[in-house]
């Protein structure tokens, strides 16, 4: 069994496929570089080249349309075990074939993108629906993640269209990094030490705006006050906000 090993980017997967042609052996599976291997396992390192994956990025515009070009950066986002060799095959079908097969769901690695690309949108969305900005002490909204897939970097134009009067960062906790918006661009953080709590994803108090606090405990009284106890019903709250988010959110502070 052949396997590839490159460096975790989208750049280094498309240089995985040019030199899969190039040398005319094809990968049984394609790996992390930081993945142990079985024993007796054969194996090809693969140096990530821009020209060569933007080669291969240029004959699949000729073949495939741009937002089957999308999904396939989009479900590599969903990291998931075994991801790289089912792209590497979409790939391989579409270079080799005389049609698009984009639109061919009885393959099963076709129908198999399509979900996943399914499943990582549908997590981009909800980070979008539930992020919870804090302000610090230095006038910077804060906001943590923690998404199942690795959908902060398809957020990035929402959040500077929707909050494009403020400094924000929004801190992908399980990756460990963010991205920051200095009213003029967008670009990526990372911190060795956040100063905040993992159960609630709360900054140090001392650490936030004066009025940060303030305006929370306005929002719980708000809610509070509006809240119908006879009718909270944490089964449908489930179903529309899976509880992994809960943490974040202040109203789910409220005690039923």
């Amino acid at each position: 069994m052949l396997y590839f090993i490159y460096d975790n980017t989208f750049e280094g997967l498309l240089t995985c496929v040019f030199d899969a042609f190039y040398r005319r052996e094809f990968p049984q599976k394609i790996v992390g570089k930081d993945t142990v291997l079985p024993l007796f396992t054969e194996s090809f390192e693969v140096i990530t080249d821009e020209v060569k994956s933007e080669r291969v990025l240029n004959a699949l515009r000729k073949k495939i349309s741009s937002s089957a070009l999308r999904m396939l950066f989009i479900d590599f986002l969903s990291e998931l075990e075994g991801i790289e060799i089912i792209i590497f095959r979409y790939i391989q079908k579409t270079i080799t074939s005389k049609q698009s097969i984009e639109l061919n769901f009885a393959d099963a690695d076709v129908l198999e993108l399509s979900k996943i690309y399914k499943k990582v949108v549908r997590e981009e969305e909800r980070i979008r629906q539930f992020v919870r900005f804090q302000k610090t002490a230095d006038n910077i909204y804060f906001a943590v993640i923690e998404p199942v897939y690795n959908v902060l970097l398809l957020t990035a134009n929402f959040f500077k269209t929707r909050y494009a009067d403020q400094q924000w960062i929004v801190y992908d906790t399980k990756r460990k990094y963010g991205l920051f918006y200095d009213l003029n661009t967008v670009e990526t953080v990372c911190f060795d030490n956040l100063d905040i709590s993992p159960t609630t994803g709360n900054i140090n108090p001392q650490k936030l705006h004066e009025s940060e606090l303030v305006f929370r405990e306005l929002w719980k009284d708000y809610l509070n006050a509006i809240t119908i106890r006879e009718r909270i019903n944490p089964q449908l709250q489930r179903k529309y906000m899976p509880a992994r988010f809960w943490k974040y959110l202040t109203e789910k502070a409220l005690k039923p």
